[in-house]
């Protein structure tokens, strides 16, 4: 993903402002959703010259797709745990251990 830095005498890694450019691109499509795969193929086909907004509109989608599925998943969960604390409030707890009758 990136070429190899020069080091400094002091073994730290020199990098160029088109590397650290790159970094930044990787970070802000990671941000944005992206999978490193994702990522990885994006700056591929920017380095190739073949990434416009046409060929690559495919992975935002893909993104939103995602980010949609995860949302949905949240509601569920959100949903079954408003059932749940509406059953212990009303005392029908499903987190508490059932106990049997006294003196059992």
């Amino acid at each position: 993903m990136l070429p190899a830095p020069a080091r400094r005498p002091s073994g730290y890694r020199a990098f160029t402002e088109a590397t650290v450019q790159r970094i930044r691109l990787a970070r802000s499509l990671q941000s944005m959703g992206l999978t490193l795969d994702e990522v990885i193929d994006a700056l591929h086909a920017h380095d190739t010259g073949t990434a416009t907004c046409d060929s690559e509109r495919w992975r935002l989608e893909a993104v939103i797709d995602r980010i949609d599925g995860k949302i949905a998943e949240l509601r569920r969960a959100r949903r079954n745990t408003l059932k749940i604390l509406a059953d212990c409030r009303a005392g029908r707890c499903r987190l508490a251990p059932t106990q049997g009758p006294p003196g059992a």
